[in-house]
């Protein structure tokens, strides 16, 4: 009773000996409590010293005015005394109290009803709630140590899972789960499976119930449907009288409390059922369950899984679990392969399923099954109806593209083509562009699409989808950015409801993002990015690309924390990803570790990009990538290892009419390469390829204006005013990093004091921008002030008006030369910057790129703390500047 408020109001009433007891009706199924409330009834009106009596009185015989006549269980009395408890209850005298199932309804049950619903309406017993279940559970748990228990969370939500919130079930499982508990009850345990002798326990009950009722639990225990479509033969029911039959079973089981009110299974009832049924019963219930949902075309997946494991073959059997994979692939469920797998266990030709298994593998994100299944039937295509051909071939075309082999999948989708594959011969269109078939994948998109103004397949979701995709590629090499963006964009909308997009070379979410990236438009790749995250398109495997794209677009917007951690959640140590991801992920750790300053990250990063550009041949989706890497080369003075890759680049960007948009970002990296390596013709030859291309977006045009100032800072030449707006103009299209590099560079050699303090601000301005400081907060700081503390990356700069031993300035104005005195100890803040920098191996030229400073001004820093150290030989001021920096740490 603890979960029933109108059963403790009842008792209470009872207690007071009011005439609002005089007539009850109490209704509830079997278990929930009906006999338990008597007698508290009982108890509450002998305490009001009103007599209580259980027999039902004899015809004639009168019902005392003072006496109360409780009745149990009155669906089990005859017709007689049913009729007989109709007058007592139409009558003026006594107490009547009577409790019964909601079935059977035996002849007067509906008088009686009537009769006592005059009074009052009936007091109808439900399954316990939560809070019900809790209370219980604080009652049984608090007698054993004689105080109120507070139930721990877990417990309460395992019985009410396993009870459906039945009274006597929820009793009988916590008295078992305490008995388990034994004398120590710090802690009750939750086994895995019911205890087996509570089974045992509940196998008598549903045994005295008759096969019918013993029958339909187990139908219901193995998943089948409350339907007399299915229930009617699956039971062995006559046709004519099948469904009345079957109605009286549920009311059966519903009355005894083993189904839900919703004629829903109970999960400790089906324990016990299937515990005390033959295994043979079982598969052979299982086996005709399946089969008839095969017959009618209903839902397979819970048929056919109930079949799995269990040895069951024959052809009969093979179809149920095909019928069922094809209902997972529709869906997208990774069960799918493994009734395929069931389906040639049972005796279906493994070669007739091979290019459906190989689909399933895909979605599932085994690549490497993928690739085996669909090769079975590359190698003899023959043997198969062309529509497995081409699916296998689908298949193996979008794993390849995946692993970085997009010539290959270009081959196989060229192969295809021959094999009438139609108008979804437009998948081929993004691997011929990325591998500079433009001319190939121009006629794709001339071809037939329409004979007679009807579409040559339904105008599917998936249809519309590749075909925009397709037209999107194009668009981004031969027509408009923007109308690429677009075209690319919308095509991954129409793909988030189908679940084929795990089919395609890539997904289109992933190719408008680097679109996106290209045009400056980040705001839209990171919306596309997350919106495929979130809707998980294109299946598992696609995930890992879309979340280091968007690492890849944090970098870019200074976020470096957010970009570490998109590499950390696809990429944690010891992970293996296909060349593809991989390729991206290597170019992102190296990024990062440039960008950062971080000599001792780049080197081990640099290893894993080594291996990641071997394995990856360059195609036009991992130019930007490529270019990335190429600086990193520059930088660690191995420009060997890219070359071949970039002179390839040149060549596919070549055959594709040298298209702006993709072709500018790799004339930004060369350019910064070349910048690194003080190669000026090689600069200013980048320099007037992005002139060029200018044209193409806002942000190749942000590219053209900042490259001419490169080049002339080579010959230390700055025109300050432009200078920052070039560099403002680089953080407008994403490119915060390189633009305060930009600003940086330039301010440590103009000559211009003005300038340089006005410079360096800009660069710290645009570099803090990706920090943890909100635009708001950036906006409330104003303009940086260089005589503040703080440098571009967050290192303090000053600016002293530091002399030379004549008393003149020196021929370039350096902002960091030191103050030939100071309270800062024996090194000065800047000077333990430098000290900390050379600790770690950097060069001169690499920590003045850090600092903002000139390779000359750390090369004085290094002079004077040896002279002030007193450090005779390179290894003795090591030594000292590992005591002073390792100090200043620890504190």
């Amino acid at each position: 009773m603890a979960g029933s408020p109108a059963a403790r109001r009842l008792v209470r009433e009872a207690a007071a000996g009011t005439t609002g007891v005089r007539r009850v009706d109490i209704i509830g199924p079997g278990g929930h409590g009906k006999t338990v409330l008597l007698e508290a009834i009982s108890g509450a009106l002998r305490e009001a010293g009103i007599p209580v009596r259980h027999d039902v009185p004899a015809a004639g015989e009168p019902l005392a005015p003072d006496v109360a006549l409780l009745v149990d269980d009155a669906h089990l009395l005859p017709p007689a005394e049913l009729q007989r408890l109709a007058q007592l209850a139409a009558g003026p005298d006594g107490y009547l109290v009577v409790a019964h199932r909601p079935w059977p309804r035996p002849t007067g049950t509906a008088a009686l009803g009537a009769a006592l619903a005059s009074a009052r309406p009936p007091v109808v017993l439900d399954a316990l709630d939560r809070t019900g279940v809790a209370a219980r559970a604080g009652l049984l748990l608090g007698a054993r140590s004689g105080s109120l228990e507070h139930p721990p969370a877990e417990l309460v939500d395992r019985v009410l899972a396993q009870t459906g919130g039945v009274p006597a079930l929820v009793d009988r499982l916590l008295t078992a789960f305490i008995e388990q508990a034994g004398p120590d009850r710090s802690r009750v345990a939750l086994p895995a499976r019911p205890p087996a002798g509570l089974l045992a326990q509940l196998g008598y009950v549903v045994q005295a119930l008759g096969p019918g009722v013993r029958g339909l639990l187990l139908a219901r225990a193995l998943g089948a449907p409350l339907e007399a479509e299915v229930l009617v033969p699956l039971l062995a029911m006559s046709d004519g009288d099948g469904a009345a039959r079957l109605d009286e079973l549920v009311e059966a089981a519903r009355a005894a409390g083993l189904l839900t009110s919703d004629g829903l299974a109970i999960p400790l009832v089906s324990a016990a059922v299937l515990a005390h049924t033959p295994q043979a019963s079982h598969v052979e219930m299982r086996r005709a369950l399946a089969e008839i949902e095969l017959n009618r075309g209903g839902n397979l997946l819970v048929a056919a899984r109930g079949l799995l494991g269990t040895g069951a073959s024959g052809a009969r059997v093979a179809a149920v679990f095909i019928a069922a994979a094809e209902e997972a692939l529709r869906t997208a469920s990774p069960v799918a392969g493994e009734f395929f797998e069931a389906a040639v266990r049972a005796g279906s030709p493994a070669l007739e399923l091979a290019a459906r298994r190989a689909e399933a593998a895909v979605l599932a994100g085994d690549l490497d099954q993928a690739l085996a299944q669909a090769d079975q039937v590359l190698s003899d295509p023959g043997q198969v109806p062309p529509d497995h051909a081409v699916r296998a071939g689908t298949v193996a075309a979008a794993v390849l593209a995946r692993r970085g082999m997009l010539a290959r999948s270009a081959e196989l989708y060229r192969w295809m083509g021959t094999a009438s594959m139609g108008s979804a011969a437009v998948l081929a269109v993004p691997a011929l562009i990325g591998t500079g078939a433009l001319d190939e994948a121009r006629e794709v998109l001339r071809g037939p699409v329409r004979v007679s103004g009807v579409p040559s397949r339904p105008p599917t979701l998936l249809a519309g989808a590749e075909e925009l995709m397709a037209r999107g590629v194009y668009d981004s090499v031969a027509g408009s950015p923007t109308a690429a963006l677009s075209e690319l964009t919308r095509a991954a909308s129409l793909l988030e409801s189908s679940n084929r997009a795990a089919l395609l070379p890539d997904t289109p979410a992933a190719l408008a993002a680097l679109v996106a990236v290209h045009c400056g438009e980040l705001d839209v790749a990171q919306s596309v990015l997350e919106r495929a995250v979130r809707v998980g398109l294109g299946g598992r495997s696609a995930a890992t690309r879309h979340r280091l794209l968007l690492g890849w677009i944090a970098l870019f917007r200074g976020a470096t924390a957010a970009a570490r951690s998109a590499l950390v959640s696809v990429s944690p140590p010891g992970t293996q990803l296909e060349p593809r991801d991989e390729f991206l992920a290597a170019a992102l750790e190296v990024a990062l570790a440039r960008r950062t300053g971080d000599l001792a990250s780049l080197m081990p990063a640099w290893g894993r990009a080594r291996e990641a550009i071997v394995r990856h041949p360059v195609d036009l989706f991992v130019l930007q990538q490529l270019g990335e890497l190429s600086i990193a080369a520059t930088r660690l003075r191995e420009p060997s290892w890219v070359r071949p890759h970039l002179d390839e680049a040149a060549e596919l960007l070549a055959s594709l009419g040298d298209p702006a948009l993709w072709a500018a970002p790799l004339h930004w990296s060369a350019l910064q390469a070349a910048i690194l390596s003080e190669s000026r013709d090689a600069a200013q030859r980048h320099a007037v390829a992005l002139e060029a291309a200018a044209g193409a977006s806002r942000y190749t045009a942000a590219m053209a204006t900042a490259a001419p100032h490169w080049v002339r800072l080579l010959d230390s030449e700055v025109d300050a005013p432009a200078v920052e707006a070039a560099a403002r103009g680089l953080h407008a299209v994403g490119l915060a990093w390189e633009g305060g590099k930009l600003a940086g560079q330039a301010a440590i050699r103009t000559r211009d004091r003005k300038a340089m303090s006005t410079l360096l601000g800009c660069a710290r301005a645009l570099q803090s921008s990706g920090s943890a400081r909100s635009g708001a907060e950036q906006d409330a700081a104003g303009p940086a002030d260089v005589d503040s503390d703080t440098g571009p990356t967050g290192i303090p700069v000053t600016v002293p008006a530091a002399r030379q031993a004549g008393g003149q300035p020196p021929a370039v104005p350096d902002p960091d030369l030191p103050p030939t005195t100071g309270d800062e100890g024996p090194l000065s803040g800047r000077e333990r910057e430098v000290a900390a920098l050379v600790l770690e191996g950097l060069t001169y030229k690499e920590i003045g790129e850090q600092l903002f400073i000139s390779a000359k001004t750390v090369e004085h820093h290094v002079a004077r703390m040896r002279q002030r150290l007193g450090s005779s030989s390179r290894g003795e001021l090591f030594a000292h500047l590992r005591q002073i920096v390792g100090n200043a740490a620890e504190a």
